[in-house]
């Protein structure tokens, strides 16, 4: 595993964590997506959309023990969660995933995304094939030793809207229709567990450090409720517990 730097909440080896940012999260149980997004797009500091809406799909890795889960929950100082991601369809040939360390000390964090090679996820995707689609993918070695450690444990998929404003200077996105799946079996898929949650719809502003005063006024035209969200620990509790 990657070293920590404990002074600086540096991941050592990887990336030093210049470009820290905030994120708040807000959520909204009672209106629809379409709402929510109407009632975004009529904010004063909203001025476009910088891609299309689209599918996300994730798939998380953790340890034996589930540290990144257990970090997340138990609010450590320095915590991470670990991901495949990529856009469209959620199975099958799998074009252009990216490996992503979402990396947070405190209140701000940091992506960390590394390019992965091609792989089909289906009912025979489980560690041993995840483990050799991180040996021919042209990762840092550090990465792929920190890699080994862990295996896949969730997959999660939810669409996503995307707004910017100011310069880039602050984004939002809106997610809706989140469904999660366990991934289970040491060989075999079985895409255990099947969970939906149609109902919820997060919001996320997000800023660089330094623009809190101009976030705090974006914040206040919300009427949604701000909120502690992880789509990893909500998808852990749903289809582990």
């Amino acid at each position: 595993m990657a070293r920590r730097d404990s002074a600086s909440g540096n991941i050592q080896e990887y990336t030093r964590l210049r470009s820290f940012r905030y994120e708040r999260k807000f959520l909204s149980e009672e209106l629809l997506p379409r709402q929510v997004t109407a009632i975004v797009r009529s904010h004063p500091l909203m001025c476009r959309a910088p891609y299309p809406p689209r599918q996300i799909n994730s798939l998380y890795l953790d340890t034996a023990d589930m540290d990144n889960y257990n970090d997340n929950v138990s609010g450590a100082a320095q915590r991470r969660k670990v991901r495949l991601r990529w856009y469209g369809t959620m199975d099958g040939m799998i074009e252009r995933p990216m490996l992503e360390f979402k990396v947070k000390y405190g209140l701000v964090g940091k992506k960390l995304s590394y390019p992965m090679a091609p792989f089909v996820l289906d009912e025979h995707f489980n560690r041993r094939v995840f483990q050799e689609l991180a040996d021919r993918s042209s990762l840092p070695e550090t990465v792929r030793d920190d890699l080994r450690r862990l295996a896949p444990v969730l997959l999660n998929c939810y669409q996503r809207s995307y707004f910017a404003a100011l310069e880039e200077r602050f984004r939002i996105t809106v997610d809706s229709q989140q469904v999660f799946w366990r991934i289970h079996g040491p060989f075999r898929n079985s895409l255990l567990h099947r969970q939906q949650n149609p109902r919820d719809v997060i919001v996320e502003l997000k800023y660089a450090v330094g623009e809190e005063p101009q976030a705090d006024r974006a914040a206040g035209y919300f009427p949604f409720r701000i909120m502690r969200n992880s789509k990893y620990v909500q998808g852990i509790e749903r289809v582990y517990f």
